[in-house]
């Protein structure tokens, strides 16, 4: 892909590390010493509790957005708990919701956990956090509460068929759709970048939900693939 966009080889580095990596001193290192050449930009996968000491050591090393900017596709407002976010305040982070989005359904969905966390007393509950991955299984319940209304059945083929075009009013604004015929669900997207307070400030969103692409055009063998299960 960054090919395609002109991008130079020599001008691309891969660092890959497994699940639950925690050192990251010598990869940190190694982006400041490839930022030197050039305008520089980093594309994190880091996925789960790996994420923290990433962006510690990115704190500790000094790299500011405005140099080096990082995007991720998973780092968010639970994983920059534990974080010093105010060296990090500008890098990205690319989901579907963020906590900080203004609207009553976000606010009635918020203080629905808080005031549950709070009565539970869960861990974290004297800062309850909402998040993408949290706003993904609300919308994933509520869609299978209506199907299996509309089904008037807890048979799982049943549910199965009732799910395709479910709708849902979701936190993050909009009426998300379950497809009807891959059961992916139409989302917003949406870019923002973490603030001092580790939030993060939306500065790009697409104007409506998006249809779920399962596959990839951007990977080799992809284009070929059908979006919908083939009938056998």
């Amino acid at each position: 892909y960054l090919k395609s966009k002109g991008v130079k080889e020599s001008d691309i580095d891969e660092k890959y590390t497994p699940f639950g990596h925690s050192d990251y001193q010598t990869i940190v290192a190694d982006i400041k010493k490839f930022s030197a050449g050039g305008k520089t930009a980093v594309v994190s996968t880091i996925n789960g509790d790996s994420n923290v000491p990433f962006y510690k050591e990115l704190g500790n090393a000094g790299l500011k957005a405005k140099d080096v900017p990082v995007v991720a596709f998973s780092v968010g407002e639970e994983e920059l708990r534990g974080v010093d976010t105010k060296p990090l305040v500008g890098h990205l982070a690319a989901w579907n919701y963020f906590m900080s989005i203004k609207n009553p359904t976000n606010t009635a969905f918020i203080k629905k956990w808080s005031d549950y966390a709070k009565a539970k007393k869960l861990p974290g509950a004297d800062k309850p956090l909402t998040n993408d991955p949290m706003e993904a299984t609300y919308i994933g319940i509520n869609m299978w509460k209506q199907a299996v209304e509309k089904a008037k059945s807890t048979d799982t083929d049943k549910v199965i068929a009732a799910m395709a075009g479910q709708t849902f009013k979701a936190p993050s604004g909009i009426t998300s759709m379950m497809d009807k015929k891959n059961h992916h669900l139409h989302k917003s997207v949406f870019i923002g970048e973490i603030k001092a307070d580790g939030q993060f400030n939306v500065v790009w969103k697409t104007p409506g939900p998006v249809k779920a692409m399962p596959w990839s055009p951007f990977i080799e063998g992809n284009a070929s693939k059908p979006d919908e299960p083939v009938k056998k």
